[in-house]
């Protein structure tokens, strides 16, 4: 029997390595249907909330078109039990031509193998 904790952090490290390629459907594959993404943006102090794979989807896919170049770096991952963390650098130019430079997290939550919260963090730069 593997070691449980092995399996979600290599899955980190393979979600990431989507999200750099921008394959939105090797990214949905990692999530279940019942999924919540929450971004770092938004009206509430949760940010924007997407309930759902369809939605997740949604979510995700607005990234990718307002930072068409999106990519993440210095990323470190770790688990413990049911739940990850991941720390990364985030680049890339927003549709409105910004520069962006930042660090953030994602913290997750896991069930029978597929992601069920993805609550995504960035720190502001001013």
């Amino acid at each position: 029997m593997s070691d449980e904790s092995d399996f979600p952090t290599q899955t980190l490290k393979n979600i990431l390595e989507a999200f750099n390629r921008h394959d939105l459907e090797a990214i949905m594959d990692f999530f279940a249907d019942d999924a919540v993404l929450y971004m770092p943006k938004g009206s509430t102090p949760r940010g924007q909330v997407y309930s759902g794979k369809v939605a997740v989807r949604e979510g995700l896919a607005s990234r990718f078109k307002s930072i068409p170049d999106v990519h993440y770096s210095e990323d470190e991952h770790w688990v413990c039990g049911n739940r990850g963390v991941s720390q990364w650098t985030l680049t890339g130019t927003t549709s409105e031509n910004i520069k962006l430079k930042v660090r953030g997290c994602d913290l997750w939550i896991f069930q029978e193998g597929k992601i069920i919260q993805k609550n995504s963090f960035w720190k502001i730069v001013q």
